[in-house]
């Protein structure tokens, strides 16, 4: 990593690399002047600066109350009215006001009042990128065919071949689908021999021609509002809770010739939206990482971006599909977009950036540099012309991460004021979702939401950050849980029932979207199918999911479950236990026998290599890591911080030693050595443990854990990758 002079611009100093980016490619594509950006910039950072660096101070201050009033009251038996007091008296918890509803309007239908899946994905990965932007429509015959989903039993082996036997298992499957979801009055699809589209008085509708003759309706024919049709094929279009699903017919089809009714394939309607991330699955450590995160997301927002890749033996360039059109039943067109809406994710409060540093001389805050930037190329999707714009309504959708309490949310309210200003922009074209992943925000949740009431679209529970900031606010009340058990205390089931709770009294239903987490085992599909059903049935209108595959199968829960009418049963239900949520899940290590200490180790030591490796050589943030049974866990730096924050706890409390710690590590270091072993990019850990500075960023993660802001992983992350990128 060379270093370069940097450009004097007013009193900011600016790396020449992202100033040729925002001069040469971003203003021209949204036809501003570059005086006036870096001017707009230097004053914003002026003023917001200073309170950036203020709550941070706050952050600390109240970490450090907290622990000192742990630590004294060390060996006392739990007082949980007198914990409860003392957050109260120092300003941890906040009272909740009266009540309100959310004021946010201009939102789009996929984020206001359909209920979908939703991607999250590395927007520095052009090919993931698109992927992800593209999953807005996905193949249900691929999807099940091509995952654990269906039995490879009785001759059903996915194979390297097409396997017929197999291929009949899907269409069955989807049939049932079919039959559950828009079903035939008094017929299953499987008795369908054809489909029919007859226009009468200018609207259209649909019939089946069963194998005994005759037809039959749909049980909803309202449910049938499009079709198109090109030689021997025809897509038949329903909508179902919002969502659409598409008949694919076509006689030459191989699939669709055998199948009933000609099915070539049913398509559906999967990832809703996608979270461009800027964040916690992005290695972006300096100027230069930044401008390949920005310049990813002005290519998304031009419709221009591209990826070229290698399948097999072809060279595939991939960019974002264009819209889906088709003949309404009811006459005229219908024009569906290709993509998923894209949300993009900027970093957090904490964190700083080389890319401009302020007056004085210091990095300065990343997260105002991504409200922005990440705001300003999105004014270029406007002028994009070939494609639906990515917003119907014109606004900009940002999730905010890691903020701690209503005072953070508030500031973010003013940054995005600010930046509208800086900008040109209509006041709340920024929409802002809210990340429920801090305990200070948790439990001040009410009034956070009050915070940014009128731009408002998102709140979302992360199980993995939530826990890491659960260990290190309680880190000296005593010594946590195993993880596993830690999942199934009392907190964790009130925190995901509260955020629910919450979002429906401050009137989130039909304005904004009441997210669950990550459904972290992509190879998993089965097991997903299984039980990613309880978050729609939880009255969430979006549930993440690791790929576009996922999000085809995941999209079936939302068919079956009416998240609205869910959403209006749960309102009338007794608000969920904040004092509940405010019980450390800690534990008596007195009951920890020595085989259960060293399996924890083992896992979290393990899981923080397996991911730590790939991050500090070679700048991956987020991949399929094989946790320590092989299995393939969707990583990113939210699940580093509960491993890390876990051993960093069981060694203060002394359930473990630090002998015992680095053993681990260097036993868990040749594990993942040879988990990798495939990788012609790898760089083994275990062949020199003082010299791999990736072993010891993840050895400095924990044994520097305690003292490292909120837990967070990101400081000594950037440090070491930076330190790899000078070599």
């Amino acid at each position: 990593m060379a270093s370069r002079e940097l450009r004097q611009i007013g009193n900011l100093q600016v790396d020449p690399l992202f100033a040729g980016f925002i001069e040469h490619e971003l203003l021209p594509a949204i036809g501003f002047g570059a005086a006036e950006f870096w001017s707009g910039l230097e004053s914003l950072l002026d003023d917001l600066t200073p309170v950036n660096r203020g709550l941070l101070q706050k952050r600390a201050s109240l970490q450090a109350q907290i622990d000192a009033w742990h630590v004294a009251r060390n060996g006392s038996a739990w007082d949980q009215a007198e914990y409860v007091g003392f957050l109260r008296d120092i300003g941890y918890l906040g009272e909740a006001g009266e009540p309100f509803q959310i004021t946010t309007d201009g939102v789009d239908p996929e984020i206001a009042s359909i209920a979908g899946p939703q991607l999250v994905v590395p927007v520095s990965n052009a090919r993931f990128a698109l992927n992800a932007a593209n999953a807005r429509w996905g193949s249900l015959y691929d999807a099940l065919y091509g995952t654990d989903v269906l039995s490879e039993q009785d001759g059903c082996e996915r194979g390297s071949t097409y396997n017929p036997r197999r291929g009949a298992a899907v269409i069955r499957y989807a049939i049932d689908f079919l039959d559950r979801t828009i079903p035939l009055d008094g017929a299953s699809h499987a008795e369908v021999t054809a489909y029919e589209v007859a226009s009468t008085s200018g609207s259209a509708a649909c019939t089946a021609m069963l194998a005994s003759g005759g037809h039959r309706a749909f049980a909803d024919p309202d449910k049938f509002i499009g079709h198109s049709h090109q030689r021997d094929r025809c897509s038949l279009l329903f909508r179902n809770n919002g969502l659409h699903i598409e008949i694919q017919t076509n006689p030459e089809h191989p699939v669709g010739r055998d199948a009933p009714g000609n099915v070539s394939d049913v398509v559906l309607e999967s990832a809703l939206t996608t979270i461009q991330d800027c964040e916690d699955s992005v290695a972006a450590v300096d100027a230069g990482d930044k401008v390949g995160v920005y310049r990813n997301w002005l290519g998304l927002m031009q419709g221009t971006l591209e990826a070229q890749f290698d399948k097999g033996d072809q060279t595939v360039m991939r960019r974002l599909n264009r819209d889906r059109v088709f003949q309404a039943a009811q006459g005229g067109e219908i024009a569906l977009s290709g993509r998923s809406l894209m949300l993009v994710r900027n970093v957090g409060h904490l964190m700083t950036t080389d890319a401009v540093l302020d007056r004085s001389g210091n990095e300065t805050f990343e997260g105002i540099l991504d409200a922005v930037v990440t705001s300003a190329c999105a004014m270029a999707n406007a002028r994009q012309s070939e494609r639906q714009p990515n917003s119907r309504s014109h606004s900009v959708y940002i999730v905010k991460p890691k903020m701690h309490g209503p005072e953070e949310a508030a500031f973010t309210n003013t940054l995005f004021d600010r930046v509208e200003d800086m900008l040109g922009m209509a006041r709340h074209t920024l929409k802002v979702g809210v990340m429920d992943e801090e305990r200070r925000t948790t439990v001040n949740l009410h009034e956070c939401i009050r915070a940014v009431r009128d731009r408002l679209v998102f709140i979302n529970t992360g199980f993995l950050d939530r826990t890491g900031d659960e260990i290190h606010t309680s880190m000296h009340a005593g010594p946590v849980l195993p993880k596993e058990s830690i999942k199934a205390q009392p907190w964790i089931h009130a925190y995901e029932d509260w955020n629910v709770d919450i979002g429906i009294r401050c009137g989130l239903p039909g304005r904004a979207q009441i997210g669950k987490g990550m459904w972290p085992k992509p190879d998993e599909m089965r097991q997903m199918m299984d039980t990613k059903s309880a978050h729609p049935e939880a009255g969430a209108n979006c549930a993440w999911v690791p790929s576009p595959t996922a999000a085809t199968l995941h999209a079936m829960h939302y068919h079956a479950v009416d998240v609205r009418r869910r959403q209006q049963e749960l309102a009338t239900r007794e608000l969920a236990s904040l004092d509940s949520i405010l019980t450390p899940p800690l534990c008596d290590p007195s009951t920890l026998d020595a085989e259960t200490i060293q399996a924890e180790l083992d896992n979290n030591a393990q899981g923080i290599l397996g991911y730590v490796v790939r991050w500090i050589d070679q700048g991956i943030g987020c991949s399929k890591v094989p946790d320590i049974n092989d299995v393939g866990l969707m990583e990113d730096r939210a699940t580093l911080r509960i491993s890390s924050q876990h051993i960093a706890n069981w060694l203060l409390h002394g359930v473990t030693s630090e002998s015992a710690v680095r053993q681990t590590f260097r036993r868990m270091a040749r594990v993942v050595d040879e988990q990798n072993a495939g990788d012609p990019g790898y760089l083994r850990m275990s062949d020199n443990f003082e010299t791999s500075i990736a072993f010891q960023a993840a050895c400095d993660l924990v044994f520097k854990g305690c003292e490292q802001p909120n837990g967070y992983t990101e400081p000594l992350l950037h440090a070491y990758r930076r330190l790899r990128k000078r070599l």
